[in-house]
């Protein structure tokens, strides 16, 4: 646990890969549970949405499957997960037969699991139904002969000859340096471009995580690189109150369709937290809409803009796609008092002071054994749940203090808990959400701390 160069591989052997149960967090909801408990009829296979533009010319469903959450099964070493291939085969093939036809995976994705599970799922369907979409996360190896290994790779574990929407991934942070960095002066661009005059990339976009000036940057590279599409974060908190150095999704959005760019949407359930709400949050959707669910709201809101090809949600049970493609199949779009009862509901949520962790594990593995997204999610999640006291005066101290510390005993191991941070922040160059994951850490470790001495 002590060793600062742990590598993915030796940390998959010690604590294995929690997908699955991330997801279910995610969602609120268990294999066998409220979704499953809550389904409403029969799942609709001849009515989704689809979205098509001029230059894109492609069907596309509005639903689209991100791939960073599939689920795992334990390995027959026993050390560790992997990837529940028999469970994706079957989850592609349901979206599939309802009418999803985007898939968007990445290297880095399941540990570095995720393109060769979605490769083995999608080659059993004719190529030419469905869109594969992957990107070069060449985050922390700059160089050409890495950049064009992955590229290559991608290809190999998706099985297929060409990408249909290939994006440069996480761009925004840093400006022209940063970019030229990792796109322009090894080289990668230029290959990438003569690879969409081949054909072999279809269309080529980035998504982006950084700064307003970056990503205006990026858009006056438009007419040279021609942007086929932007991915970019949506949904109806992120719109107008984006924050911790994010930018506001309707600004994002504004600014594409001005150059009529398709959005590709991700986080349209703000790494699930549109999902698991305050109780309070909950009936006050369920009032306006008692048959929809409460994620219902959050994938509406993202699909109802014009420029907005597809919305993407990673999909760990069947539970999670068919609430989904009930939503979507045929997406209702929302009215304008519709919006506005949401902004009302995001300001709200914004009086919960939770932490924007989505669980893309970019920040693991910690050298120092720390569980980042676990630890994370269970502060929001006590939040959420009323049970972070402020005083020993709150009414529901002694409850909201065993429910924290039982909690957070039962869903983080001790020896992977925040306590074990000792601030060396190799975690924060990683996090798209741009959380000071040591300050956050520390914190929650503070609180733990005042909630065993009961010095609140």
């Amino acid at each position: 646990m002590n060793n600062k160069n742990i590598n993915r591989r030796e940390f998959l052997k010690i604590v294995g890969v929690t997908t699955a149960t991330a997801s279910a967090a995610i969602y609120g909801c268990s294999p066998n549970g409220e979704a499953a408990q809550k389904a409403l009829g029969p799942i609709p296979k001849d009515k989704m949405t689809y979205r098509t533009y001029p230059g894109i010319d492609d069907n596309v469903s509005l639903l689209g499957y991100g791939c960073m959450r599939w689920p795992t099964m334990p390995a027959p070493d026993g050390k560790g997960d992997m990837i529940d291939q028999d469970a994706v085969n079957e989850l592609i093939d349901y979206a599939i037969e309802h009418g999803v036809n985007y898939f968007d995976t990445s290297p880095v994705y399941v540990q570095g699991w995720s393109e060769k599970a979605t490769g083995i799922a999608l080659k059993r369907h004719p190529r030419e139904k469905i869109f594969i979409a992957t990107k070069l996360s060449n985050f922390r190896d700059h160089s050409w002969e890495s950049g064009y290994a992955m590229y290559r790779k991608s290809m190999e574990d998706l099985q297929t000859d060409y990408i249909d929407y290939y994006l440069l991934h996480s761009l925004g942070s840093g400006g022209a340096e940063a970019f030229n960095k990792r796109y322009v002066d090894n080289g990668l661009l230029e290959f990438l471009l003569k690879e969409r005059e081949a054909g072999r990339i279809r269309k080529l976009g980035f998504s982006f995580h950084g700064t307003k000036d970056g990503f205006d940057y990026l858009l006056t590279l438009h007419e040279q690189i021609h942007w086929d599409f932007v991915q970019i974060q949506l949904n109806y908190v992120d719109w107008k109150h984006a924050g911790r150095g994010n930018v506001n999704a309707d600004y994002l959005y504004d600014e594409l369709a001005k150059r009529k760019i398709p959005s590709i949407i991700m986080e349209p359930l703000l790494g699930g937290r549109l999902s698991k709400v305050p109780d309070h949050i909950v009936a006050r959707l369920k009032q306006r809409n008692p048959e929809g669910s409460v994620a219902s709201w959050a994938f509406r809101f993202a699909g109802t803009p014009e420029y907005v090809l597809t919305v993407l949600s990673g999909m760990t049970y069947k539970e999670h796609l068919q609430d989904n493609i009930r939503t979507f199949a045929p997406l209702a779009p929302l009215t304008d008092d519709d919006k506005e009862f949401l902004e009302e509901t995001a300001q709200l949520m914004l009086k919960y002071p939770t932490i924007p962790c989505n669980d893309c594990k970019y920040c693991m593995p910690c050298p120092y054994g720390i569980d980042i997204p676990a630890v994370l999610l269970h502060y929001n999640k006590c939040v959420n749940e009323g049970n972070t006291p402020k005083s020993q005066g709150d009414e529901n101290y002694k409850k909201a203090r065993r429910a924290f510390l039982v909690g957070y005993d039962r869903s983080v191991p001790k020896l992977r808990q925040a306590d074990h941070c000792i601030g060396c922040g190799q975690c924060n160059p990683t996090c798209p959400q741009k959380i000071d994951i040591p300050k956050e850490l520390h914190r929650i470790d503070r609180f733990v701390e005042q909630l065993k001495q009961e010095t609140l």
